[in-house]
């Protein structure tokens, strides 16, 4: 048995400023060939695959291909996705003959010259290897399912969880491929677009709306006949032709099953419509003061307009602001992302005293350069660790401001670790003496649960916001829920 496994991993925020390139697939390691054997083995998706594959075929010839994971960002530039398709596709075909391909795609990649990155990769395998080599993907649930991604992949199974567990998605579609190779056949597949756009707010998969609809995907799973249920809650700052929930199922050849389930997935989904669009965000100036008065334990403050882990450029300053005017007791603590001021702090040193003109300069629509008087605390270069299910990290330099209870960890480009204890504590801090942290994200709290006493979510304005009406969406399909009247939506061929 020969497979050959593959990664190409981008979330694009099309309202975003920025542009991906090579770079931000560089900066968590683009391998190729063994390289990915070494690397991977128990990182994400192709780790759950080489797990599975290592207790349960031994004997297979594993035909490592290329691992390219740029996290969240701007759409991506035509050279660099060119470059990444052409690396899969010809890797692919030197590797040839392969009985399965196993993929890992986000499902959510836009280059700025194509909607469905994804529906790309897949077509031009397909055109090159035909429809006899199984292709099995591993999607992101966030990921926003296109009839090319159906027409070309064999199965396509989506995380179950928000906070995302990436090594069980592999294993799970491991599982999938083997089965298919073991003779039981390629599954039937059925795929359903949901009308329907929601904000981040709802996101997670622990409570509300969300786990019924997830813990319902589980339940049908539990059918002898069902291989996958996976929903699909696109997430919300993608502007493409093809935008919009879905949900895809998969049996053991059972077409009527599958397109029954996915009827009432669907279904299920559209009917609690309102109930995603459900929030308890706050203002900056009220997260802060509430924030402040909570004595014990850490306070996360979500920047929802700003989250990194769904493309923002992390350089938005309105909780900063609040915080800077608020003047909390308590220690606070916030990540940014300015090139420029941690040049300033690094040539100032330790001790010094400095005027900077802090962040605002990638996200001018949202947000504005904060003027900032502030004490470097602290500075770093060249720190490197690995972040478990993401692989190695380069934090490259970062510096630590203060000012007055707030400390600024400053980055010089977006990384996955802006979010995650490290930031501060590879600079002298200890997290258990903060009162509230920004983290840059939605949804990814998980880094600081140990200290985690409550979540506030901040309204903040960004290219992630939640206020997805403040858009200028000009390329979803339409009529799409909430912009246009759908009173009474059912599935029917063709819609």
């Amino acid at each position: 048995m020969r497979i050959a496994i593959a990664e190409l991993v981008q979330e694009t925020d099309t309202f975003s400023p920025l542009v991906a390139t090579l770079d931000d697939f560089e900066a968590y390691g683009l391998y190729e060939g063994d390289t990915i054997l070494e690397k991977m083995v128990g990182v994400g998706s192709l780790g759950g695959f080489l797990n599975v594959v290592r207790d349960e075929e031994p004997s297979c010839v594993v035909l490592p291909i290329l691992r390219a994971w740029g996290s969240a960002g701007g759409t991506i530039n035509p050279e660099t996705f060119q470059d990444l398709l052409d690396r899969l596709v010809n890797g692919l075909s030197a590797a040839a003959p392969m009985d399965g391909i196993f993929l890992s795609l986000h499902g959510a990649a836009a280059s700025q010259n194509h909607d469905d990155v994804e529906g790309i990769v897949l077509r031009s395998i397909r055109g090159r290897f035909g429809p006899r080599v199984p292709v099995v993907v591993v999607l992101d649930h966030h990921a926003n399912v296109t009839r090319a991604m159906v027409e070309h992949a064999s199965a396509l199974i989506g995380h179950e969880t928000q906070p995302h567990d990436p090594l069980a998605t592999g294993c799970k579609a491991a599982h999938v491929l083997l089965g298919i190779l073991r003779g039981e056949g390629v599954p039937a597949m059925a795929f359903r677009k949901i009308p329907m756009l929601t904000p981040q707010d709802q996101f997670l998969t622990a409570f509300g709306p969300m786990k019924e609809w997830f813990n319902n995907a589980r339940r049908f799973e539990r059918q002898e006949s069902v291989i996958d249920v996976s929903p699909y809650p696109m997430q919300p700052w993608l502007d493409v032709s093809e935008g919009g929930w879905s949900v895809v199922v998969h049996t053991r050849q059972d077409q009527e099953l599958a397109e029954d389930i996915a009827d009432k997935m669907a279904q299920q989904a559209w009917g609690m419509r309102d109930r995603f669009w459900e929030s308890a965000r706050v203002m900056s100036d009220v997260a802060v003061r509430l924030a402040d008065g909570i004595s014990e334990g850490l306070v996360i403050l979500s920047d929802t307009g700003d989250s990194v882990y769904g493309g923002a450029p992390g350089d938005n300053t309105r909780i900063l602001a609040a915080l800077l005017a608020e003047k909390p007791t308590g220690l606070a603590l916030v990540p940014l992302v300015d090139a420029n001021s941690l040049d300033l702090a690094h040539r100032a040193g330790v001790a010094a005293a400095i005027q900077l003109s802090l962040g605002g300069k990638m996200d001018t629509e949202f947000c504005e350069s904060l003027p900032v008087s502030a004490r470097v605390e602290s500075l770093s270069n060249g720190f490197v660790f690995s972040l478990a299910d993401r692989g190695i990290c380069d934090l490259q330099r970062t510096a630590l401001l203060r000012v007055g209870n707030v400390l600024i960890a400053l980055l010089g480009h977006r990384s996955y670790a802006i979010n995650h204890p490290v930031l501060y504590t590879h600079l002298g801090v200890d997290i258990a003496d903060a009162r509230m942290v920004v983290v840059k994200t939605a949804s990814n709290f998980q880094y600081f649960a140990r200290w985690r006493a409550s979540m506030i979510r901040v309204d903040t304005p960004g290219t992630t916001q939640s206020n997805l009406h403040g858009f200028n969406w000009t390329r979803v399909p339409r009529p799409i829920y909430p912009f246009d009247q759908l009173l009474d939506w059912r599935f029917t061929n063709g819609s």
